[in-house]
């Protein structure tokens, strides 16, 4: 497979369903695991260091199932808007538990879905520039409808994640999308539908995503 338009629909669905099921486990392993130290344990500070473990792991699960929906789910029917302030609530909700900090700088305002779940998922395949931490931070400018979207990721040893613009730009180079790939191949597809390409760069410490309507990113 060479092009990321040869996916069949069911593929990317499974695909994006087992990228779900990878965030979403360890939280909801803990939680299983708190609850077996509730059932068993007596000890007063056991219990009470299970009971903060569900907390904390369940609220981990909410973070990543809410974003999870407005960057992978259908969100609102066909030409639907979503509110920009939404998509900065769960995309902070999720990165409370990353390695990298995020930062939003944007007007909040409503805006075609695709171009809305295109800046999520491009923050998630962001988190893979910064491997030991540092900053995310997001900027959108533009108009509603033709915004421009800049993630520039800053912190130790920051990479371009390997083969993702070759994924973001559909050349599968042969392989065989799996769960790993699907991120970068979904985001492409959403930025072939919202009418925008996205390239990456770096400079220094510093690995910026960019992502344009198509007639600014050509001119």
């Amino acid at each position: 497979m060479s092009d990321a338009s040869d996916i069949t629909s069911l593929d990317l669905a499974a695909l994006l369903a087992s990228r779900v099921c990878h965030d979403i486990i360890s939280p909801v392993g803990a939680i299983t695991n708190g609850l077996e130290v509730l059932e068993e344990e007596s000890s007063e500070e056991m219990r009470t260091f299970a009971m903060d473990l569900i907390k904390k792991s369940a609220r981990q699960a909410s973070a990543k199932l809410q974003f999870a929906r407005l960057a992978f789910g259908a969100a609102g029917s066909a030409g639907a808007e979503i509110d920009l302030g939404d998509a900065e609530s769960v995309a902070r909700g999720y990165m409370a538990s990353e390695k990298a900090n995020l930062e939003w700088t944007a007007v909040r305002v409503l805006m075609p879905k695709n171009k809305v779940k295109l800046l999520l998922n491009l923050v998630l395949i962001a988190t893979h520039a910064v491997p030991r931490g540092g900053t995310i931070h997001v900027t959108v400018t533009g108009a509603a409808a033709d915004p421009t979207f800049s993630l520039a990721c800053t912190g130790t040893n920051a990479r371009i994640p390997p083969h993702v613009q070759e994924h973001l730009d559909g050349d599968l180079g042969g392989a065989m999308p799996d769960a790993h790939m699907v991120q970068p191949i979904y985001a492409g597809l959403l930025a072939q539908a919202a009418g925008m390409t996205v390239r990456i760069s770096k400079d220094g410490d510093t690995v910026e995503f960019r992502a344009e309507p198509v007639a600014v990113a050509v001119a």
